[in-house]
């Protein structure tokens, strides 16, 4: 039976883009599944007293170069060209990951994801605009109509708070978080650690 990688994910993260697109050779290579868990970053950072890496190593001599050189390694490493940061950065995910959710939903999740990571990290658009975000879906070939009309639903918006709660339970505090059965693994340099894990 193949093993299932849970995935705790935001559009808002770079970091979490990053994961997505270097995920795919670990998938490959050990034959398991991907579960992508909607949650907000922003919720969690809020639940576990946690703060985005350019405002929490701010203070420390050093500390965001040397993050900012391991950001420039792990392009190179994976081939991530078509990366750009976002000019609005950060962007309110909130309407991206309830639409993920309906989404999910609707059976078109992947096309959704691929959207959004495209949208918010090569084209640099700001996604927390329903206009701008409705263009984004629609030019995509995703029904705009309903993935907007799908994130105004109240039990996908409690869907996606129960979510996040459920992930900073289990001991998530940013994101991208994984698990492996009972196994968790934070950030995209645990790509090597969760492989393993997957591969026993």
């Amino acid at each position: 039976m193949a093993k299932t990688l849970e995935f705790i994910f935001d559009f808002g993260s770079p970091n979490a883009y990053l994961a997505w697109r270097a995920l795919p050779p670990v998938l490959e290579r050990t034959g398991a599944a991907v579960k992508v868990m909607p949650c907000l970053l922003g919720g969690i950072f809020k639940a576990t007293n946690n703060q985005g890496p350019t405002v929490a190593y701010a203070p420390i001599k050093g500390k965001m170069e040397y993050e900012r050189l391991e950001f420039a390694r792990f392009l190179r490493r994976h081939a991530l060209a078509r990366f750009r940061l976002n000019p609005h950065f950060p962007v309110n995910s909130l309407l991206l990951m309830r639409s993920l959710i309906a989404a999910q939903k609707l059976g078109v999740a992947d096309r959704f994801i691929e959207m959004g990571l495209a949208a918010m990290w090569e084209q640099g658009l700001k996604m927390d605009d329903p206009a701008v975000a409705a263009k984004a879906y629609a030019d995509a070939a995703l029904d705009a109509d309903a993935l907007i009309a799908g994130a105004a639903d109240p039990a996908i918006k409690a869907e996606l708070a129960a979510n996040t709660e459920a992930a900073v339970q289990r001991g998530a505090f940013g994101v991208p978080t994984f698990y492996v059965g009972g196994e968790m693994f934070f950030g995209k340099e645990r790509l090597g650690q969760v492989e393993e894990e997957l591969a026993k």
